[in-house]
């Protein structure tokens, strides 16, 4: 165990190392000459403080990110072979039901992975506050943190309990009936989650400016959208950053602005924001959103049963997991669905990609204002300290959106194009 300790820490030591080489020396973010002068140029819409403060933040940010990654698997890595996992589960199972034993044994995983988390977290959240972009005090903070992991511990425990039955029940095909019942949980989720999780971190109440709401109502009736009314979010509480978007399914589709974006920006950037989140809708994206979890849910199941198998074989023994239909297994899968997550980041941040340029386009040629375009993301990009042309792997992993340099360079393009 010792040994498994010191080569762990050592192998994340030169990793981290590795890391805050790239960001801070092999990385280059800077804006391409060719670019200078253009609506993507920061030195045009941010101060000298702006600028500093920015790639200051950005490096920090990042380095932050990729550190965060390997502690999950270490933390899983460490239940199994220190054996924490066969403990868990015997403490769980000295209770009588099932479902108790199951949120007990999640519970101590759970605790196990969060305190491993705790110090990085807080420093981000530091760094964030000292940088200006964070205003939630730390009380509030860990709150959120707080109810974050009764969340993810009550949809944890249904999830593992049902694994572990299926494990019990059908040994070679539980993959298969965890994936057909993740269909209608999926759903399920998406349907309730504006109006029952969403709540839990912040106050949602009508937009209160009615002629705005009307406008965007109206955008929303262009295209398609059966939303009645549009919902305003405080998280000037928490954040200088802005954001907007619609979420949710059938009766429970819900626009939202969060205060902060209707607070800086100007009512035709806002409409704009706006036309780009109707866009989602429009061109499908929730939709296919959901369609593409639930086939990288196929996917990612069936190579997670054939790396368990295998895993098994070669170090369940060691591992002191006799039995496949077990508590203790679960460590072992939760962290093949992580590497498995990681592995698939870059593709699936592609895609998301693709459809915030659609959305993108959509909201440009609906609101044809690509002064109150530009003008938008300018003030996301300030608010947010946001990197304008962040590195390549930086990109491939964090970016679920297109660059501001991407974004900005192709509204300027249609201003060109349309004079």
């Amino acid at each position: 165990m010792k040994k498994f300790l010191v080569i762990l820490l050592s192998c994340y030591f030169v990793y981290g190392l590795a890391v805050s080489i790239y960001i801070f020396y092999g990385s280059d973010s800077s804006l391409p000459v060719v670019y200078k002068g253009s609506a993507a140029d920061p030195e045009l819409f941010m101060t000298d403080r702006e600028l500093e403060l920015s790639q200051e933040f950005s490096q920090i940010k990042n380095i932050i990110y990729f550190l965060r990654i390997p502690l999950e698997w270490g933390a899983y890595l460490a239940i199994l072979i220190f054996g924490l996992s066969n403990a868990f589960e015997k403490w769980a199972k000295k209770r009588k039901f099932f479902i108790v034993q199951t949120a007990i044994f999640v519970f101590f995983i759970s605790l196990f992975v969060r305190i491993i988390y705790l110090p990085i977290d807080i420093y981000s959240y530091k760094v964030s506050v000292a940088y200006g972009v964070a205003t939630q005090s730390m009380a509030s903070w860990f709150k959120d943190v707080a109810i974050t992991f009764l969340v993810n511990l009550i949809v944890m425990t249904i999830v593992i309990a049902t694994i572990v039955f299926l494990l019990k029940k059908a040994k070679q095909k539980w993959w298969v009936y965890t994936w057909l019942l993740s269909i209608p949980f999926t759903v399920f989720f998406m349907y309730f989650q504006p109006v029952i999780i969403a709540p839990l971190f912040n106050d949602f109440y009508e937009l209160q400016n009615k002629e705005l709401q009307s406008e965007i109502l109206e955008l929303a009736n262009e295209a398609g959208i059966p939303a009645e009314r549009v919902y305003e979010v405080n998280m000037s509480e928490k954040t200088n950053a802005m954001n907007a978007y619609v979420t949710g399914i059938g009766s429970n589709l819900r626009i939202v602005l969060w205060d902060t974006t209707l607070e800086k920006l100007e009512k035709d950037e806002v409409l704009f924001i706006m036309a780009h989140e109707i866009g989602h809708y429009v061109k499908n994206h929730l939709l296919l959103s959901l369609l593409g979890s639930i086939a990288s849910t196929f996917f990612g199941l069936y190579v997670s049963n054939r790396l368990l198998q295998w895993s098994l074989n070669k170090w369940g023994e060691n591992l002191k997991i006799h039995s496949q239909a077990s508590f203790a297994i679960i460590p072992a899968l939760l962290l093949i669905f992580s590497l498995l997550t990681f592995v698939s980041t870059p593709v699936s941040n592609v895609i998301s990609r693709y459809h915030e340029l659609e959305a993108d386009r959509f909201a440009i040629e609906m609101t044809k204002d690509p002064d109150a375009a530009i003008g938008s993301f300018q003030a996301l990009t300030k608010a947010g300290l946001s990197d304008v042309n962040p590195p390549t792997v930086v990109k491939w992993l964090r970016y679920t959106h297109p660059t501001m340099l991407e974004r900005l360079i192709f509204l300027e393009s249609f201003r060109n194009n349309s004079q």
